[in-house]
């Protein structure tokens, strides 16, 4: 945001996580938001997800390089149209070890690849509730960016969905890393603040671009 009394600085909000805002700028943030509009087009397209026992995600789901489904991972949309996941561009992965560094000041380690993106829509009213990522099995950080509305972004504990947690203002263009002792803590999205996106980004609502080492062969 312009104008602001007080610069917002790179901050660890636990253990491994760390948050570092305006890390995409204007121009990267509309590069972005451009390829996922492709991304989000049919074959293995931007979808609704079930949740097992009935439920449905309020935020919708596209996948590159692999398709993740609760609770689990495969190359073709199982919970969608079946067609092939498109695949993990070589420059979305490179902005994971970019981000690692950014956060942490070093490199992630070496052979470290990127190879798993999920990016979510969310609407005015969606939310994501609290949950881990645990489908890889790589321990390599997450890398979360944000493109869009702004979020209140809850990064909580490894052993349960309760307190103790922190909220963070995600706005578009943050970067948001959580690996080492916070790879496995849990997190979520209990609000959208509608309205709140750049007004030169051209989005209603907002995008999230989570990276990841799936560790999976």
């Amino acid at each position: 945001m312009d104008g602001e009394l007080f610069p917002r600085e790179r901050t660890v909000i636990a253990p491994g996580a760390v948050h570092v805002p305006d890390w995409l700028g204007p121009d990267r943030q509309r590069e972005l938001l451009a390829d996922c509009r492709d991304w989000a087009r049919p074959p293995a397209g931007l979808r609704t997800v079930r949740i097992p026992g009935g439920g449905v995600m309020s935020a919708r789901q596209v996948c590159l390089g692999l398709h993740w489904y609760p609770y689990g991972y495969a190359r073709t949309a199982v919970d969608g149209d079946g067609a092939p996941v498109k695949p993990m561009p070589p420059e979305l992965a490179a902005l994971g070890p970019a981000a690692v560094a950014a956060a942490y000041g070093r490199p992630p380690e070496p052979g470290t690849a990127y190879d798993i993106a999920l990016v979510n829509f969310y609407g005015a009213d969606s939310r994501m509730g609290m949950h881990r990522d645990a489908d890889e099995d790589s321990t390599a950080p997450v890398v979360s960016l944000s493109l869009g509305d702004t979020c209140v972004f809850r990064f909580g504990n490894t052993l349960s969905r309760g307190r103790p947690y922190r909220d963070v203002e995600l706005r578009s263009g943050d970067l948001f890393v959580f690996g080492e002792s916070s790879r496995l803590a849990y997190h979520g999205v209990p609000k959208v603040l509608p309205g709140t996106a750049p007004q030169g980004l051209g989005l209603t609502g907002r995008l999230n671009i989570t990276l990841r080492v799936g560790g999976l062969g």
